[in-house]
Formats: structure tokens, C-alpha cells, sequence
């Protein structure tokens, strides 16, 4: 029998220019996202008129056909049908999956690649990074409403939002190296010594013969600045430097290590003989890889994180107009990024902000511009006499209340330019008043309304816990005002095209 989505997935798989075009495909939230060797065989023109495709874009060195929040039921039917590999490759003659590259395809530029690569790594993760954000929500909530820290109901749901991000980088070190195309449990294992107790706890005061000893320093790198590092052990008499919270929850260094990781295997594999390949493979590229992120990447990553972190305090520490500067343009810009998939280098900064700061402006002020976006949508839905176009904006608005904007960027505002301009503008001024009022999040929480508990601050009482919400509330009311006043003036109903052809005959 024929599932739902299977003749839409033929079609979209012949317009791309037929299955032996495709190098391979993934998916995000909405989209599909195809690798061709040639994007010229693909018909634009056709998908986008077909029923099921909100819209096609090029970004990223991607063919992204986006169809909106059914990508997951579309996507197994796409695989199925075409006999792709989920995530990868197809061999350029059958058109059958492949473990290895195949076809190269469209040389990407370096920003299309960062980018690639970091969702490539982080995505996976997303649906669990937003559960476990949410969870850690929840317990600050019920904390805020009276339910001792102590109780098993907090430490049970507490264990499963904050393990996750405290063990972060295990699961990062399974992506990266799916991603780097490396032994998935090289990166995991690389991420099990980055948050290794004894290692997290190197500094930390120990019971000693009943007394407690706080261990000293060997020496510090960078004192009296924010970058200071200090070490408390060496290897081979290097000096072990480490941030004070050692690699829990972090990012960068897990994905360049196995990055690292990935070279190194794959430099040392045609080397390593058959009979002990098994295990000599992994251990090679361990001992050479682990001491090296501990020596190197680690610290340098440090640097890294504590300087982007800076620059964004920086700016929020402008006096007066910091936070409003900040909100303002992660405001106007956060959908217009999301067009491009450029949204995706946003996301480490946050997750950097989190782990160092214990909280992030960012992903606050990217909140309040979704309302605008959904805003604006409500206001062609109610200017429109289209019926066609009606009925687009029903699903969208819908869909925009959860969160998912896509199909309200691709199938409303953006093609008609104005009311998109419109709702960038609603976000901007939102958002400035949600950053001039320093609303937070603490963590990853999910879309929409999904986020606000994360927004809750576990380390404080009464109305500071709960600002932030109450801010958010406002920038994304504000939001909604003006972008749906600007684009209800704005909004122009498309002429017929006979009748603008009529008009030019007369004219002439």
C-alpha cells in the first residue's frame, strides 16, 4: 500500500533531477536537505508549485526543499523510495547508498562549511538539548513554587535535564565523529575523559586523613584577566591547563578534538595491520588525541570561549543601550539568519554563554522575534482576499505558535517582501525592550511557550526568578503589535496577472 507521502517524494526526488543526481540528503526541522552534483537539473519552478512544498532554497552549498513540520514522516518516505542512506551518500552511478564520499559536489565557501559542520554536529542533539533545557525549566519552577531541592521528585528530574548537559560532550563526541566520519565511540570515549570526575574535580577540596585540602596551584596562565587558567598536574611536564569547571558542558574542544581524532585515524588506518587493527586503531588515536586536547585544544578553546563572551558582555555593557543594542539586532536579524540556515552559528555562542556565564541574552532575544513573524502572517491572513493565500496562512500561524516560523517565512512573508520586512521590524523593537530589560535563559528549552521555563532563575526568589518571563511576555506582545499594525498598513493584495497585462495594453 502507498504511504501518504510517497508520490510527493517521487516528485520532489524527479525535480531534483532523479536520485542519481543526489550526493546526499538530511533534514532539519523543516527542511530537506539535499547535497546535488549538479543543482542546474533541479526544477525550482515545479517543487514549489507542487502540493507538500512550501518553498526551495539554495543555502549552505544545500538544495533545501522546505515542507514544513511532517519533514520526519517525509524524509523515511524519501528515504525508502529513493534508497538513500540517512545522512549519507549515494554511489554516483546506481543512485544506491555508500558509506564514503563519492561525488564531491559544489566546493563550499569557509562560512558555509563552519556552518555546516556545526549543525551537522548539534542538530542530532536538539530535540534532547530542548527535553533536558525544559526539564531543568520545570525544576526551577517547582523550586520557585516551594518544593525543596532535597525532594526526590526535583533530584530525579533535575538528574535528567542537567546530566545531559553536563555530559554534553559525550554526546557531541558521537555526532563530531559521525559528522568527521571517524568510530563514533573514539568520540564518545573522547568526551568521557573531558568529564572524567577525577579530572573535573582536579581543584576541588578533598577529605584527606579526615582533614579537608584544597589543592594548590602549580602556576597560573593569564592571572589578574579573564582568561586565567591555572594547572595542578602535568604530563611529560607539560602543564595540564584547565577552565575552573573543566570540560562539563562544553562545546568547542570536544568537536575539534575529534576532529583531531578523525585525522589521525585516518592517517594512521592504511598503516595499521589487519590482526590488530581492532584495537590498536582506537588506541593510537586516543593516546595521541586525548593528551593533546588536555595540552592544547583544550586551552586554546578556553581562550576562545572566554573572548566571544566577552565581546557580547561588552556589548551589553554599553552604558544604557547595551542590552537594547544587543536585542535589537538578534531582533531584527534572527529570521533573516534562519532563511539562510546561518542561525546555526548563533547557537555554540549561546551554548558557550551558558557553560561559562550560567546564562545567555541571545537565544532570549531570538524568542521574541517568532511573534512578530507570526504577526505579520495574521495580518495578511485577515488583508488577503485570496483564498489560495488564506489558505497557507491558516497552517503557518499555526505552526508559528509552536515555534516553527519556516513555513510563514517561505510560504507568506518572504514572497511578499514587505510583510517580512515588517516583521524583522516587530522583532527588533521586541527584542530591544526584552535585552533593555536583561530578560536570560539559563539553558536549552524548546520553541515558543516550551521555553519560558528556562528562563526561570534556579538561583534566585520572588519576581528576580521569574523576570525574564515577564519581560520575554512583553518584547513578544510588543512584537506582535507592531508587526502586525505595519504590516496590516503596508499590505498591498497582489494585481491578477491578466489584469496587469490588461493595464500595460492600455497604456501603450
Amino acid at each position: 500500500m502507498a504511504g501518504k507521502y510517497d508520490a510527493l517524494c517521487r516528485t520532489i526526488i524527479q525535480n531534483v533531477g532523479g536520485k542519481e543526481n543526489v550526493i546526499s540528503v538530511a533534514h532539519c526541522i523543516t527542511r530537506l536537505r539535499f547535497k546535488l552534483k549538479d543543482e542546474s537539473k533541479a526544477n525550482d519552478a515545479i517543487l514549489e508549485e507542487t502540493p507538500g512544498v512550501i518553498k526551495v532554497m539554495h543555502a549552505q552549498g544545500q538544495y533545501q526543499v522546505v515542507v514544513g513540520q511532517a519533514v520526519d514522516n517525509i524524509y523515511d518516505a524519501l528515504l525508502a523510495i529513493g534508497h538513500f542512506q540517512a545522512g549519507g551518500n549515494v554511489d554516483p552511478n546506481t543512485g544506491e547508498a555508500i558509506d564514503d564520499d563519492g561525488a564531491t559536489g559544489e566546493k563550499k565557501g569557509v562560512l558555509a562549511t563552519l556552518i555546516d559542520i556545526i549543525s551537522g554536529i548539534i542538530a542530532p542533539t536538539l530535540g534532547c538539548l530542548s527535553a533536558a533545557g525544559i526539564l531543568k525549566g520545570v525544576c526551577a519552577l517547582i523550586a520557585f513554587l516551594g518544593m525543596p531541592k532535597t525532594d526526590g521528585v526535583y533530584q530525579l528530574l533535575y538528574a535528567i535535564g542537567d546530566g545531559f548537559f553536563y555530559f554534553l560532550p559525550i554526546a557531541l563526541g558521537y555526532t563530531a565523529a559521525k559528522k568527521f566520519k571517524c568510530n563514533e565511540f573514539v568520540g564518545m570515549l573522547i568526551g568521557m575523559a573531558l568529564v572524567y570526575p577525577t579530572m573535573v574535580n582536579i581543584a576541588s577540596p578533598a577529605v584527606v586523613s579526615g582533614a579537608i585540602v584544597t589543592p594548590t596551584a602549580l602556576g597560573t596562565v593569564f592571572a589578574n584577566t579573564p582568561f586565567a587558567m591555572s594547572w595542578y598536574s602535568t604530563f611529560l611536564g607539560l602543564p595540564v591547563i584547565m577552565p575552573a569547571s573543566g570540560y562539563t558542558s562544553s562545546v568547542i574542544p570536544i568537536i575539534v578534538a575529534v576532529w583531531l581524532a578523525s585525522k589521525v585515524e585516518h592517517w594512521f588506518k592504511p598503516h595499521c595491520p589487519d590482526a590488530v587493527r581492532l584495537f590498536l586503531l582506537p588506541l593510537v588515536t586516543l593516546v595521541i588525541t586525548v593528551p593533546l586536547t588536555y595540552l592544547v585544544i583544550g586551552p586554546l578553546s578556553g581562550i576562545i570561549c572566554g573572548a566571544i563572551s566577552l565581546f557580547f558582555q561588552a556589548i551589553i555593557g554599553i552604558p544604557v543601550i547595551g542590552g537594547a543594542l544587543l536585542g535589537l539586532f538578534v531582533g531584527a536579524l534572527w529570521q533573516v539568519l534562519v532563511i539562510f540556515g546561518f542561525h546555526w552559528a548563533l547557537i555554540p555562542i549561546a551554548m558557550i554563554n551558558w557553560s561559562t556565564l550560567g546564562f545567555d541574552n541571545i537565544i532570549a532575544a531570538s524568542w521574541v522575534c517568532s511573534f512578530g513573524q507570526i504577526a505579520a502572517v495574521l495580518a495578511v491572513m485577515l488583508r488577503t482576499k485570496s483564498q489560495k493565500l488564506k489558505d497557507i496562512c491558516y497552517p503557518a500561524f499555526i505552526t508559528g505558535i509552536f515555534g516553527v516560523t519556516e513555513p510563514s517565512i517561505y510560504g507568506v512573508t518572504l514572497p511578499k517582501k514587505t510583510p517580512f520586512i515588517m516583521s524583522c521590524i516587530g522583532g527588533a523593537v521586541g527584542g530591544a525592550f526584552a535585552g533593555a530589560m536583561g530578560a536570560v535563559t539559563y539553558s536549552m528549552g524548546g520553541m515558543s511557550f516550551f521555553m519560558l521555563p528556562v528562563c526561570i532563575n534556579p538561583n534566585a526568589t520572588g519576581f528576580a526568578a521569574i523576570q525574564s518571563i515577564v519581560w520575554l511576555l512583553i518584547g513578544a506582545a510588543i512584537a506582535i503589535v507592531v508587526s502586525f499594525v505595519l504590516t496590516w498598513i503596508t499590505y498591498k493584495e497582489d494585481e491578477p496577472k491578466e489584469k496587469a497585462q490588461l493595464s500595460e495594453a492600455d497604456a501603450a
